[in-house]
């Protein structure tokens, strides 16, 4: 892997340390802003929303702009939207500095995760994804419990602040580390990159991760008021348990990148099966306290198990327009990112309790299965109608010879 890559990894450290470490401050920030749980959850859904819009929005905007200073600005952006949180006065000043926030970090995955798959061999694809992937996953091992800690200890906005330090460390190394890469001699033609949305299979493949990630998220979002009201552990749990989800990322994260590429319908079930049958343990044994811990962990595991090869799928269907299938598939985790807290915090409010979200994430994965299914046996009768050069592929091809076939060059897409 280049060292660049690294890099767009470490960054992304910073970025997953915000988007989901509220999961483990919901209670306190709820209670210094007067709002309800559920409520409270909606700053998860609303960063969500910022990274659906901003995803393509941004990917559009920089289309011909130099990769490295698009990288630059936009990290400085999301830093100051931090800092603007750690000073919010009231809900709507929060709410709106995690949508801002939310679409800087939309551009700087999908500006990054093109950046990243371009400087690879299309067989490396998953494994330079799994990097990127990486540094989310050592925010859940690290950054969210350390954020949970620093909200029991100083309080929520400590959190904030020190993911704007985060992100300060990350604009360093992005603008020393990162090469200055030079524009294409071709231009990147929008109208030629926007043909991918003619291709059934790429809106599978946008619905199935939407669903995948949905559910998940809709379980761990609300995971510190199930450790606390139904397992019955103290506060000072959450940040372990966080913790041991985000190890368990972390390892499923290394699985699947390894694999993906050779494997990736065989990774796409079998994770997405795993993650349903995890989800609706969680809600059945979710009150015994050692259930529900190792649970979360192995909810992790599975969860991102499956992350290289999702993202690896939509950059395998949409190979003609690298730049929109990364904000796609940025749009599409952060669609599942934005519906699954909303269906989770819904549950709550009809007073079913707080393992109804598992149950509802349950559903949202078992219909991710089937899409999968659905997906897998359209691949088998027909190639993509937009990868060029794509040959049909049977039952007997590996999943090797469909990414093998990929336009993308990467030595001239980087930019």
């Amino acid at each position: 892997m280049p060292l660049a890559v690294y890099i767009l990894g470490l960054s992304v450290f910073a970025l997953g340390t915000s988007e989901f470490m509220l999961s483990g401050l919901l209670p306190a920030v709820a209670d210094d802003m007067n709002v309800s749980i559920p409520r409270a959850g909606l700053l998860i859904s609303a960063f969500a929303v910022g990274m659906v819009v901003g995803a393509p929005l941004l990917a559009v905007a920089t289309l011909r702009l130099p990769r490295r200073t698009t990288l630059i600005a936009l990290i400085t952006v999301f830093g100051l939207g931090q800092i603007a949180g750690a000073l919010a006065p009231n809900y709507a000043v929060l709410f709106v500095s995690r949508v801002i926030s939310a679409l800087a970090c939309a551009g700087f995955w999908a500006v990054g995760a093109a950046v990243a798959v371009a400087m690879v061999p299309v067989n490396a694809r998953a494994r330079a994804l799994a990097v990127m992937i990486g540094g989310l996953s050592i925010a859940n091992v690290l950054g969210v419990p350390a954020g949970a800690f620093l909200g029991e200890s100083l309080g929520w906005r400590s959190a904030f602040w020190a993911v704007g330090a985060a992100s300060a460390i990350a604009l360093v190394g992005v603008a020393t580390l990162i090469p200055r890469i030079p524009l294409p001699d071709e231009k990147p033609q929008l109208r030629r990159e926007l043909t991918i949305y003619r291709d059934r299979q790429v809106w599978l493949t946008i619905s199935l991760i939407a669903l995948a990630a949905g559910g998940v998220f809709c379980a761990f979002s609300y995971l510190a008021p199930l450790l606390t009201d139904v397992a019955g552990l103290d506060e000072s749990w959450v940040p372990a348990v966080l913790g041991l989800f985000g190890i368990g990322a972390l390892v499923g994260t290394t699985i699947g990148g390894r694999i993906a590429d050779a494997h990736l319908f065989g990774v796409l079930l079998s994770g997405i099966a795993a993650s349903t049958v995890l989800l609706v343990a969680l809600a059945l044994l979710g009150q015994y306290a050692v259930a529900a811990v190792a649970l979360s962990f192995l909810l992790g595991l599975s969860a991102f198990y499956t992350a290289p090869a999702l993202n690896a799928r939509l950059f395998n269907v949409a190979g003609a327009a690298p730049t929109l299938a990364a904000a796609t598939t940025t749009a599409a985790f952060n669609l599942g990112n934005t519906s699954g807290p909303w269906l989770g915090g819904a549950v709550i409010d009809a007073g079913l309790g707080f393992s109804s979200p598992a149950w509802a994430g349950a559903a949202m994965t078992l219909t991710a299965g089937a899409v999968t299914a659905v997906s897998l046996r359209l691949h088998r009768r027909t190639a993509s109608r937009v990868v060029i050069g794509a040959q049909p592929a049977d039952s007997a091809h590996s999943d090797r010879s469909m990414v093998s076939n990929s336009p993308v060059n990467p030595s001239r897409s980087a930019n």
